[in-house]
């Protein structure tokens, strides 16, 4: 059975001081875009463990967790230049396979060993959550970007401001 997990961090390792949204607010709207949609799954790891959130902490939980499985890790194509950097990487390395996600005129990534990966293709999505955060906060609309339910939630809770 293929399942997508959607695991929101507590915090990035790559972000130091950046706040955002409060967990449960986070929750909430990941709740609300995935309403519905089956093989979808919040996973609330991170959150619960607290912390800078590592990618190798989770991905270890689910190789526990789903003996023999193969494990894919969905990334933006931007960052695969960095999986080097990323903690315990050559573990990671040998316990998933990645699936970039490219952005709109980016080349396809390149999976420097022992990454394996592949770009996936299709329509490149043109937006990030940062370009997102920063149009709320400029008061501008993200209807078009988000599910409706997740706009007003963002509207309701003063979300990003």
């Amino acid at each position: 059975m293929e399942r997508l997990f959607f695991i929101p961090a507590a915090q990035s390792p790559f972000k130091p001081g950046v706040t955002t949204a409060p967990a449960a607010e986070r929750l909430r709207l990941l709740r609300l875009a995935l309403a519905g949609k089956s093989n979808y799954e919040i996973d609330e790891q991170e959150i619960k463990r607290g912390g800078v959130s590592y990618s190798i902490d989770t991905v270890r939980d689910y190789a526990r967790r789903f003996p023999g499985a193969e494990l894919f890790y969905l990334i933006g194509a931007d960052h695969v230049p960095s999986l080097a950097k990323w903690r315990e990487a050559a573990e990671l390395a040998k316990l998933v396979k990645f699936l970039a996600i490219p952005r709109p005129g980016q080349a396809e990534a390149v999976f420097a060993p022992p990454f394996e990966g592949r770009t996936l293709t299709g329509f490149p999505l043109g937006v990030s959550a940062s370009e997102i955060r920063a149009r709320v906060k400029a008061k501008l609309p993200v209807d078009h970007l988000v599910a409706p339910a997740v706009a007003e939630a963002i509207r309701n809770y003063h979300l990003y401001l």
